[in-house]
């Protein structure tokens, strides 16, 4: 219980931290990692704590058998899942456009586009999962799968379910893991291209090696972004595999390469990875990014030294009256 209580605290550490503006980064960016971070804290809150609590202590949540929520529950926790999820490649094109195209940095790169951009895919994210409300039943069925609830008769072995399921798969996690991939390595090898370029033009021009703010700064916002980008791959990518694998079964592919079904065990750990991601962020932006740990220290401080200022002046009456005391008897 300690653990699903500390995941969110952490999330909203971070989202407190960052939206006092304090982390030396531009308004954009800040605005699209609290926007993570509060995606991140809606997949904790819809998929780890209302989703597996249910599940683990099913006989004393055997009630929700008969209250129609189960629908509700999947579009929400969806919705959240793909925010979290498309949040992260936003970010990624906005680095990407910030480091290689410098002319469309000043117009693309500003808080009113990050905005615009969050609030788009959060709608789109809405309107695509509204569908399972429609394919799904309002009943739970405590156990671990996939589809924790119950699908309506006659739905599951559908066109539409099919068609929904797929795009579905496709939209999230495919083809974010792809764009991210490709946008990184399209990133890197700028960098590492034009940091060439300008180490040699600098050493012809004045025959030194002093350090380039400009090419410093791209430094920084690359290793932000590979930090973001690397903990979505790498946490990712078991239970993209996994999914690949059971698709290519189900899909009659094992006929012609011979596949089996995966391990059970290969999806629990897929999924304990995806939801892993959701609260890790945290930790890297404090081992790569210093001021962030300076005011994550502040924050976590603010709380005591204000109860120490409030001690302090609760004592300071009495000390002040003692001293206008002895002063007194000094004089007579």
């Amino acid at each position: 219980m300690l653990v699903f209580l500390s995941i969110p605290i952490v999330n909203v550490l971070t989202i407190v931290v960052l939206s006092q503006g304090k982390c030396g980064l531009s308004k954009g960016v800040a605005r699209y990692l609290m926007a993570m971070a509060m995606a991140d804290l809606l997949v904790v809150v819809f998929d780890l704590v209302l989703r597996q609590i249910p599940i683990v202590f099913w006989k004393a949540f055997i009630f929700l058998m008969n209250i129609p929520v189960c629908n509700i529950h999947a579009v929400l926790r969806y919705t959240a899942n793909d925010c979290s999820v498309w949040f992260t490649v936003m970010f990624t094109f906005d680095r990407f456009v910030a480091i290689r195209y410098q002319n469309l940095k000043a117009k693309y790169c500003t808080e009113r586009t990050a905005a615009v951009v969050l609030w788009t895919v959060a709608a789109l994210s809405c309107l695509k999962n509204i569908f399972w409300y429609f394919l799904l039943s309002g009943h739970y069925q405590f156990n671990n799968v996939p589809w924790f609830c119950h699908g309506r008769d006659g739905v599951l072995f559908s066109v539409a379910w099919t068609v929904v399921e797929s795009c579905s798969f496709l939209l999230t996690p495919v083809i974010p893991f792809v764009v991210i991939l490709l946008l990184n390595a399209l990133t890197i090898r700028h960098v590492v291209v034009a940091s060439r370029s300008r180490r040699r033009l600098r050493n012809h021009s004045n025959g030194d090696s002093s350090k380039d703010p400009e090419m410093q700064s791209r430094r920084k916002s690359l290793i932000l972004l590979l930090v973001v980008s690397a903990n979505f791959i790498v946490l990712w990518v078991l239970l993209v595999v996994h999914t690949v694998w059971i698709r290519s079964y189900f899909f009659r592919l094992s006929y012609l390469m011979y596949v089996s079904l995966p391990p059970s065990t290969m999806r629990e750990l897929g999924y304990m990875l995806q939801l892993l991601s959701c609260c890790t962020n945290t930790a890297l932006y404090a081992l790569t990014q210093k001021k962030f740990r300076e005011q994550m220290r502040e924050v976590l401080k603010s709380p005591f030294s204000h109860l120490v200022r409030q001690a302090n002046g609760k004592l300071s009456p009495p000390i002040k009256r003692s001293v206008v005391v002895r002063t007194m008897l000094q004089s007579a």
